[in-house]
């Protein structure tokens, strides 16, 4: 099979020729029809603390058709269509039993989706229902990290919520927290490439405003906001945040930073400021985005920008290191 295939931090991904993959007992192979290109691949290819080696597929974004069973295989058939979830675990343990496996001891995070075949489990996979497409089964996982954190932040019904950031995980969690009941949901970046993206998503109001950051967003939201979304994952954003939110308010992390950050305490003190992370989802979180795909939210399908070959992902990776109007890019091995 061909596979795009990470070289080393700071190379480009090589697409190679791999041998196809075999179930093994409890596995299936999945033909992968649609991955998308999630923002932490990029940073797992620059950065050591993911831990990814030469020779590693990533690719954690993924849906597609069973093609092969492995023994004692429950549930699924060769020709169902499935999102993957790509959080593996025991499947036996309380927190597996719960939905929450990210907290099993035997849990990693599942890749392989830059490739035309992926070896994953049953308990990883979601049948996807009949009018869904692929390329719904691929967004399925960055909408359920953006809900785990609504679901985390305690939103209420009517608050007024900032969103810093206008990645897809930024627009995803407008879209949530939107649909969860905010009054006025702002989305505040750098750059003005996903203004149109964030109105389509329910965002009410687009900030840009390096001078300015903290003014123009109260502007935008008539005062502080309720919660803050971090959903960049650099040094300074939550000093910022701090800032932004109201008394008693609440600023949820959803971006990833692997760098020290450094921000006054007792600034957030002093305004009894609820910090709060927020790491992966649950897999009633994953069914629930899948449900609302299914009964006819079509605002996520406003994320993807552009759907690529395998052959071009080398090239299509590297350019979205750099700041530009693609928002999620599907590979369609």
């Amino acid at each position: 099979m061909k596979a795009a295939v990470f070289q080393g931090l700071h190379q480009p991904l090589a697409v190679e020729t791999l041998p196809d993959p075999t179930p093994g007992p409890g596995e299936l192979v999945v033909q992968v029809g649609r991955c998308g290109i999630c923002g932490s691949d990029l940073h797992m290819s620059e950065d050591p603390a993911y831990g990814c080696r030469p020779g590693d597929v990533l690719g954690h974004e993924f849906a597609g058709e069973v093609v092969g069973l492995g023994r004692a295989v429950e549930g699924l058939k060769t020709g169902d269509l499935v999102s993957v979830i790509p959080l593996r675990s025991c499947g036996r343990c309380e927190s597996c039993r719960k939905g929450e496996v990210q907290w099993c001891a035997q849990f990693g995070l599942q890749g392989g989706g830059y490739a035309e075949f992926a070896v994953t489990r049953p308990n990883q996979c979601v049948k996807l229902p009949v009018g869904l497409t692929l390329a719904d089964g691929a967004i399925i996982e960055p909408l359920a990290v953006a809900l785990h954190g609504v679901n985390l932040s305690g939103l209420q019904q009517g608050d007024k919520v900032l969103v810093l950031g206008a990645g897809p995980i930024g627009l995803a969690t407008a879209f949530w927290a939107k649909r969860m009941g905010a009054a006025k949901v702002a989305v505040q970046d750098v750059a003005e490439f996903q203004r149109e993206r964030a109105g389509a998503m329910g965002a009410d109001a687009f900030v840009v405003d390096p001078a300015d950051p903290v003014g123009s967003a109260e502007r935008a939201l008539g005062g502080k906001a309720d919660v803050v979304f971090e959903c960049v994952g650099i040094p300074g954003l939550i000093a910022q945040a701090v800032q932004q939110v109201r008394n008693r308010g609440t600023i949820l992390l959803l971006g990833l930073c692997t760098q020290p950050d450094t921000f006054n305490s007792f600034a957030m003190l002093s305004k009894e400021v609820r910090l709060v992370t927020s790491a992966f989802f649950t897999t009633g979180e994953y069914e629930a985005t899948l449900a609302a795909l299914e009964a006819g939210a079509i605002e996520p399908r406003e994320l993807v920008t552009d759907t690529i070959a395998l052959a071009d992902t080398p090239e299509v990776f590297e350019s979205l290191k750099r700041r530009s109007g693609q928002c999620k890019v599907l590979i369609a091995p």
